[in-house]
């Protein structure tokens, strides 16, 4: 018998209504530090690299991309990573 695929196991957890609550109340979370991970590799920076730019630790922008840490990060420090890597912050809400 074949092992089961994340995608699988996903699949199947996402049917349990509280586990689908939760998984879609972090979408955005996760969206986000999607995006700045993206950003960075754009620019072929390292997490070291930018933390130097941004005058913080390489640990900072760690936690901040890293999908572990459920914190969220203010608006100033998404905007200074952005500034940091020749961006502007645009924030867009979408109807449901």
């Amino acid at each position: 018998m074949a092992r089961p695929t994340y995608k699988d196991f996903k699949k199947k957890a996402l049917q349990d209504p509280e586990i689908k609550a939760e998984y879609d109340a972090l979408e955005p979370v996760y969206e986000l530090r999607k995006k700045l991970i993206e950003m960075r590799t754009r620019k072929g920076l390292t997490q070291a690299e930018l933390a130097k730019i941004m005058h913080t630790q390489k640990s900072n922008i760690s936690r901040l991309e890293c999908g572990e840490n459920i914190s969220f990060p203010t608006l100033d420090t998404i905007n200074k990573y952005a500034r940091a890597l020749g961006y502007k912050v645009n924030i867009e809400f979408n109807p449901l």
